[in-house]
């Protein structure tokens, strides 16, 4: 979204928009297998931790140690959902 320039730009809010409704088709998909809140709960932490990690990597945000934890306790989290969802 930050080089759609508030979808002012228009092939970088193409791509954000046919990048969100991926987004959103791949949860469906997820909800036809895991129950509603562990879904939920990994898009929202992969969203967050790929937000992180593109704004570290292409933004040239912080990239410091407690930073990295937080990214590291996001995945654990996500991981700890998926492996105690019943399907």
């Amino acid at each position: 979204m930050k080089y759609s320039a508030g979808f002012t730009r228009l092939w970088p809010s193409v791509w954000t928009i046919a990048l969100m409704l991926a987004s959103f088709l791949l949860l469906n998909q997820a909800l036809k297998s895991l129950p509603l809140g562990t879904a939920y709960g990994v898009w929202t932490g992969i969203g967050a931790v790929g937000t992180a990690l593109v704004g570290i990597l292409v933004f040239g945000e912080p990239r410091d140690a407690v930073r990295i934890i937080c990214i590291l306790l996001i995945l654990v989290g996500i991981v700890g959902l998926k492996a105690t969802s019943r399907p």
